[in-house]
């Protein structure tokens, strides 16, 4: 297993709590020195906040651990491709590198839809990595999806 496998599985532990939470299974952690400083899990359906998805969580526990909003020297592992918001947090905090298991056909903005994280007119562009642990990752969204789509069946034809 390699680093970013070890260190994305981490992450993917932070999805199944997601799962957990009848929450889409994303997780993310942010790696410092070898360390987790941050970590987060989807929250948005919980506290009802658009912006709670797991990177914005992760990003804003590792500014706080090391009290910058710089994370010049960090990688960030997410399940799944960033979406635009969380792509302009990921510049605007300077991570290092991001490091994402599967893309994302309806909101990616990391190659998909968008490329926010290569765009060069932007003041900052992290390195990217893809496909980390991709199949784990599909499997727990599918997981997650199919179960919407059978609860959602059943009360139809009630």
């Amino acid at each position: 297993m390699t680093r970013h496998e070890e260190w994305m599985k981490q992450a993917l532990r932070e999805a199944e709590k997601a799962f957990e939470h009848d929450e889409v299974p994303v997780g993310a952690v942010v790696v410092h020195d070898g360390r987790v400083i941050g970590r987060g899990h989807n929250q948005i359906e919980m506290l009802q906040d658009p912006t709670a998805h797991a990177e914005m969580i992760a990003l804003t526990a590792a500014a706080s651990h090391l009290r910058s909003r710089r994370l010049e020297h960090c990688t960030l592992y997410v399940t799944l491709e960033p979406c635009p918001m969380c792509a302009g947090a990921i510049v605007l905090s300077r991570i290092a590198t991001v490091v994402f298991a599967t893309f994302d056909p309806k909101a990616g903005a990391c190659g998909t839809l968008y490329n926010i994280l290569e765009d060069k007119r932007l003041n900052h562009t992290p390195h990217v990595i893809s496909g980390v642990c991709d199949k784990e990752s599909e499997e727990l969204l599918k997981g997650f999806f199919g179960r919407i789509r059978r609860v959602e069946g059943r009360t139809q034809s009630e």
